[in-house]
């Protein structure tokens, strides 16, 4: 199905999180687990499909049942696989995921290495991340060589072609050597994005200030940057431009699993930004974006599991109406 929009190519790892069959238990004491395809640059991708987009995912799998499933699961969702590579000397990574009574997570990883850490530079399809209108990338793809490498390069060809780049640094703590090397490596990078999103618990870790407030906010604001984003959870999201800032409320509903829906908010402000990056300047316009944006996330949180859970147009615009 040829789709006439903008191209929006997300960079970096697809994996399988298993989740267990009950909510507020230990790892330990899980009766059993549930298969679900994540990685916060696949979701992403598949929100914006999902929402009658055009997107393609770049990174590496396992040449593995695993990695060809979840390959299987991009085309499935319209996600150009122009991008991917099958890496035969390692598998494709795993999580296992315990879901708090709250619906929050924490993870354990499989990845020593894992098939997406070994994406070499001169394997990117560079034509596929030439033709990328909007760039979206996170920070798990810096911990480690060659991965990195590849990382920054696919950056730096995706903004000489005039790309608009899109980071969530999307913090895995448990995946990085110590927190400190995390903070080092996750701003390395922080000045070449056009547009950043981070959550409050993010925003806390990268100031070292438990303060969620503007002014602690703006401690990230760069000089380049069209929009910096903080998103709040049940709170909604605040946002930063060079000309206006403020906040936008959330939609209230009950959150069984938060897994995705920051990639959901993500992927609904690159899917209506991409044709028209006015918006960025235009505060009511950059609302009711945000407003859309919110209200694709707050639905993710009502189902297991990420990908199931991202909505369509339709659903979204149903919940604001009905709010």
């Amino acid at each position: 199905m040829a789709n006439d929009k903008g191209l929006i190519v997300s960079f970096g790892e697809m994996l399988i999180d298993f989740v267990p069959t009950a909510s507020g238990v230990s790892l330990a004491e899980a009766p059993g687990f549930l298969k679900a395809p994540g990685g916060a640059p696949a979701n992403v991708a598949i929100a914006v499909a999902r929402l009658g987009g055009h997107a393609a995912f770049v990174g590496k799998l396992g040449d593995d049942e695993f990695g060809h499933m979840l390959a299987g699961i991009l085309k499935e969702n319209d996600v150009s696989g122009e991008g991917i590579l099958f890496e035969q000397g390692a598998r494709t990574a795993l999580a296992f995921v315990t879901l708090r009574a709250d619906g929050e997570r924490e993870f354990m990883f499989y990845r020593n290495p894992s098939a997406d850490m070994l994406l070499k530079p001169e394997e990117l399809n560079f034509e596929l991340i030439r033709s990328a209108k909007v760039f979206h990338y996170g920070s798990i793809s810096l911990i480690v060589e060659p991965c990195r490498s590849a990382h920054l390069k696919a950056m730096e060809v995706a903004k000489e072609a005039g790309a608009l780049l899109s980071y969530d640094p999307n913090l895995r703590l448990p995946l990085w050597p110590s927190p400190e090397e995390a903070r080092e490596q996750i701003m390395s990078i922080w000045e070449k994005a056009d547009v950043i999103k981070v959550s409050d618990v993010e925003l806390e870790f990268l100031t070292g200030n438990p303060k969620i407030d503007d002014e602690n906010a703006l401690t990230l604001w760069h000089s380049n940057l069209k929009l910096l984003l903080v998103t709040l959870g049940e709170h909604g999201c605040r946002y930063y431009t060079k000309n206006f800032r403020g906040c936008v409320e959330a939609f209230h509903v009950t959150a069984v699993d938060t897994t995705g829906a920051g990639d959901s908010f993500v992927g609904a402000l690159l899917a209506k930004i991409v044709d028209d990056q006015s918006i960025l300047d235009d505060e009511p316009r950059l609302r009711e974006v945000l407003k859309f944006a919110n209200a694709c996330g707050a639905i993710t949180t009502t189902k297991k599991g990420a990908i199931p859970a991202l909505p369509n147009e339709s659903e979204a615009l149903a919940l604001i109406k009905g709010a």
